[in-house]
């Protein structure tokens, strides 16, 4: 009965997860984003085919979707089990749904921002850290793919340093996901890795000057 449990609470959580907000914006100006761009259906994309106006709301809810499976799906009294269990299985099953979509043929983005809502909702400290590398890479560089990276590197170690040395407790189970997010992140990005060590990643100057700016 508990297994049970933790898989239909994935199963919800990949539901929810998987509502392509890239692909459902794109279409209110007519426009499929999977033949735009990088093809990719996630907020970077967005941002690039789109302009800000719409991209930002498409990051934003990206990630709520993460938080909500996460934080609201292991509360409903339907469940048996262990809450944080519950709420990893939910948040792990946002995540691939974000990643692969039943609802487009199992297309989707990379994960980052909804891995970042369900971070957000275990472990907020870690969030904040990996949030922090994100904007310092982006605004730096204006390289959102690097940006991404920076933050899924440095969620483990910031995990794992709070908990080890500023009695920060965080639950081993979260401190493995923060480093098996990390992981995905990466394998997702591989193709965005090789265009950076070539030099030929896409830059963003200034997101407000894009198009819908």
């Amino acid at each position: 009965m508990i297994a049970a449990s933790y898989f239909l609470v994935a199963l919800v959580g990949y539901l929810v997860g998987g509502i392509p907000t890239a692909y459902l914006a794109g279409r209110l100006r007519g426009v499929d984003i999977r033949c735009h761009g990088s093809g990719n259906v996630g907020g970077t994309n967005a941002l690039r085919v789109l302009g800000w106006k719409l991209g930002v709301p498409v990051m934003v809810l990206d990630v709520g979707k993460g938080y909500l499976a996460t934080a609201f799906l292991p509360r409903l009294p339907v469940w048996g089990g262990e809450a944080v269990s519950l709420a990893l299985a939910a948040g792990l099953g946002a995540i691939l749904g974000h990643v692969f979509s039943p609802y487009l043929r199992f297309r989707g983005g990379k994960g980052v921002a909804t891995g970042a809502g369900v971070v957000l909702a275990l472990a907020p400290l870690p969030a904040a850290l990996s949030a922090a590398a994100f904007v310092l890479a982006v605004f730096g560089t204006g390289i959102v793919s690097l940006g991404s990276l920076s933050a899924a590197a440095t969620l483990p170690v910031g995990a794992f340093l709070l908990d080890r040395y500023a009695n920060h407790p965080i639950p081993v189970e979260v401190r493995a996901l923060t480093l098996g997010l990390a992981v995905f992140v990466f394998y997702t990005h591989r193709s965005n890795i090789r265009r950076l060590i070539a030099g030929r990643e896409n830059r963003f100057r200034r997101l407000w000057e894009r198009k819908g700016g």
